[in-house]
């Protein structure tokens, strides 16, 4: 799918997906309606559009991935659509019980659960980026390294960082709030950073092993995607094992965003057939 768009004065300000990994065309002029552009420059990059509703002959639905850069793609390769999200979308699309669900990308490199960095905390942006979305009726949520990972910058500036009772509650917050708006919502744990050295720590990788144990069994997530579980080593659990480490010890390679999706259960999300319960959003 293409999406063109002319403006006949550049705007001030742009709206812009760095962490798009794919690559846009900027063309001189009005060239809306030319079958190729050659001589445009290339650009990884998205503009102005944040979302597309889709027409549907038949009842579709939606689920929503709320995550950080992991979920947008850190470690995917550029205009291979192979972040995780992609190969979910691919598995719910071949299956005939799920081919009439959408999976909506709302990954934002470096977001938080609790505190702002390259965009409003998920606390902040739920409503906005999950709950008004159109036929949304599950929400994954990836979220919580970055939480923990930052204490080491929040350190050196004397600043409070987040504990394992914030991003629980924070995860509380989710829950209770997707639960009011009928959605049903899906916990994943947090994957190993051990070896990323710019994040990791022995009491962060401590308070991660707390916040997954409590993902795990205290059943307030409706379901739960055992990330930590698919991805890590054997031999070393605190670390990404090496087929699903994309070299920087933090983001997933293309084949452990193959295994992210792999490891999500589709039956989550069967509707039966002739519901009336989908959203009307």
């Amino acid at each position: 799918m293409e999406v063109s768009l002319h403006f006949q004065k550049v705007p001030a300000t742009l709206t812009t997906h760095p962490g798009s990994r794919t690559t846009s065309y900027l063309q001189a002029g009005d060239a809306l309606a030319a079958p190729a552009l050659p001589d445009a420059r290339k650009v990884v990059c998205w503009y102005f559009i944040n979302g597309l509703d889709v027409r549907s002959a038949a009842p579709a639905a939606a689920v929503v991935v709320l995550g950080d850069s992991i979920t947008d793609g850190r470690g995917s390769t550029t205009d291979q659509n192979n972040r995780w999200t992609d190969a979910l979308a691919r598995r719910l699309q071949a299956a005939a019980g799920t081919a009439h669900i959408g999976v909506l990308n709302q990954g934002v490199g470096g977001n938080r659960l609790l505190r702002d960095g390259l965009g409003p905390n998920m606390l902040a942006r739920f409503d906005r980026d999950v709950l008004v979305q159109t036929r949304a009726r599950w929400v994954i949520v990836q979220a919580g390294i970055n939480d923990i990972g930052t204490r080491i910058g929040a350190r050196k500036q004397g600043e409070a960082f987040a504990s394992p009772a914030d991003i629980i509650a924070a995860y509380e917050q989710l829950i209770d709030r997707a639960h009011t708006q009928g959605l049903q919502i899906i916990g994943t744990t947090i994957t190993p950073y051990a070896g990323a050295d710019f994040y990791w720590t022995a009491d962060g990788e401590a308070d991660r092993q707390t916040v997954n144990t409590w993902i795990r069994t205290s059943n307030r997530f409706d379901a739960v995607v055992d990330f930590d579980a698919a991805l890590r080593d054997p031999h070393d659990p605190s670390r990404l094992a090496t087929v699903f480490d994309c070299g920087d010890h933090l983001h997933p390679s293309p084949a452990g965003f193959v295994e992210m999706a792999r490891v999500v259960d589709l039956g989550l999300f069967a509707i039966p057939a002739g519901s009336d319960k989908l959203p009307v959003r």
